[in-house]
């Protein structure tokens, strides 16, 4: 028998890396005309939300290692979103106006996100998925 596309659909990483990467394509479709990734802009709405914030916070709110965040933080610093300052041993992360003016234009990319995709699974599926996969990542990071 051949394999075929369904042969390992009720493993949770097959399936949960074929939806990372469906959701990630209409993401940088989204966040296209901002010229920024998904992750530049969610981190950078971030900031633009608590500045001062620090990029351990930021990693820990993105899930993602402050190594990548570090990586993340530089290029907003090189592209005038982001300035650092240092506090103790702590470096916080601020808006600059450039950002502060860019954050209509990554919210707009945001909904537009959201929207292709409730457009597909529905409003309310999306929504229930969108719970059951924070619900079970959060388990799983205990």
């Amino acid at each position: 028998m051949p394999v075929s596309r369904d042969s390992y659909c009720k493993c949770l990483y097959y399936s949960a890396n074929a939806l990372a990467r469906n959701i990630t394509r209409m993401a940088e479709k989204a966040f296209e005309p901002t010229g920024l990734s998904p992750s530049h802009g969610f981190v950078l709405m971030t900031v633009n939300k608590q500045p001062g914030i620090t990029a351990g916070e930021i990693a820990d709110i993105m899930q993602l290692q402050p190594s990548t965040i570090t990586r993340f933080v530089d290029k907003l610093e090189d592209d005038g979103f982001v300035t650092r300052q240092s506090d103790g041993k702590f470096i916080q992360v601020f808006p600059t106006s450039k950002a502060k003016k860019f954050d209509e234009a990554l919210k707009s990319a945001w909904r537009s996100l959201y929207k292709r995709y409730t457009d597909i699974l529905g409003e309310e599926n999306g929504r229930e998925l969108t719970a059951a996969i924070y619900e079970a990542t959060s388990k799983l990071d205990e």
